[in-house]
């Protein structure tokens, strides 16, 4: 073992990982860079304070994988500030720390996601015909809590180019068979949001007026409003965020888009999109339903 600051191949293959959108829901992206900071407990440090700055310059390179994600950031940042305002005598118990501080951060994530999916649920009535977009393990989780209490639901799955994330919501939602799940292309999202109650979309975060999620969000949420259907917005607490967080847009892969040459033309693929918070109904979160 070496007490150097290189990272772990945990910590370097859950950067690689959220840099990539392997892990696409934020919250997943938040438990899986705080899980992989658990890598320096199997590494040796001459002192606390080389253990801190290891921790502070991996935490730092798993924030820089994506610094659009709040949870994320906000996570990680606690987890490296509740570490240094401890008073540790050792390695071995700065290490015994971080894993507390860590199940604690995991905990807090994954019931925070349980809370806002089972408030999203009771939204949902038997026969509902339902909107999705993107793939967020919060909206799953409230259409999951349905299932469960027997709602039979319609549910429209638009596929969220280029990734392509709604092919695993539909995939993921087909498997309850009290649901009749239907993937369609980002550009027939107008022609059945007329026959829909609600949209329910995940979020990367609130900041100030502005939602951010996954790119073709905003679309959806105009032609829903333009159209009468409501939309809710279901996720942690901890993402609605004020001052200090500048959200930092991504432009992606073109290869995501087109794998030939892009020859005398210029391929946009950016990340995210921003709607405005007067296009939503309400935001569902684990503290509470806040209506707009």
């Amino acid at each position: 073992m070496t007490a150097n600051g290189d990272s772990p191949g945990m910590i370097d293959e859950t950067v690689e990982e959220i840099a990539e959108m392997q892990t696409h829901s934020s919250s997943v992206v938040a438990i899986k860079a705080a899980r992989a900071l658990l890598a320096l407990s199997d590494r040796e440090f001459p002192t606390v304070e080389e253990y801190v700055r290891a921790l502070e310059r991996n935490s730092d390179a798993l924030r820089r994988a994506n610094k659009s994600h709040a949870t994320l950031q906000t996570t990680q940042r606690e987890i490296v500030d509740r570490i240094e305002e401890s008073d540790l005598a050792s390695v071995a118990e700065a290490q015994t720390r971080t894993e507390e501080v860590v199940a604690e951060v995991v905990e807090r994530v994954e019931s925070a996601k349980v809370r806002a999916g089972g408030r999203a649920a009771e939204l949902l009535s038997d026969g509902d015909t339902v909107f999705t977009y993107d793939y967020s393990s919060t909206v799953v989780e409230a259409l999951e809590v349905a299932a469960a209490e027997g709602v039979s639901l319609t549910v429209y799955c638009a596929e969220a180019r280029p990734r392509h994330l709604g092919r695993k919501m539909a995939r993921t939602l087909a498997a309850f068979e009290n649901f009749d799940v239907h993937l369609i292309v980002d550009g027939a999202s107008g022609t059945f949001l007329p026959e829909c109650d609600r949209v329910l979309v995940g979020m990367d975060c609130i900041v100030d007026d502005t939602l951010y999620n996954r790119v073709g969000t905003y679309p959806v949420a105009a032609t829903a409003a333009d159209v009468g259907v409501p939309v809710v917005v279901v996720g942690a607490e901890s993402k609605i965020v004020g001052g200090g967080f500048a959200f930092e847009n991504e432009e992606r892969s073109v290869s995501e888009v087109i794998r030939e040459p892009a020859d005398g033309f210029t391929v946009e693929n950016p990340a995210y999109d921003a709607t405005p918070t007067r296009l939503i109904d309400r935001v569902v979160t684990d503290a509470g339903i806040r209506e707009y």
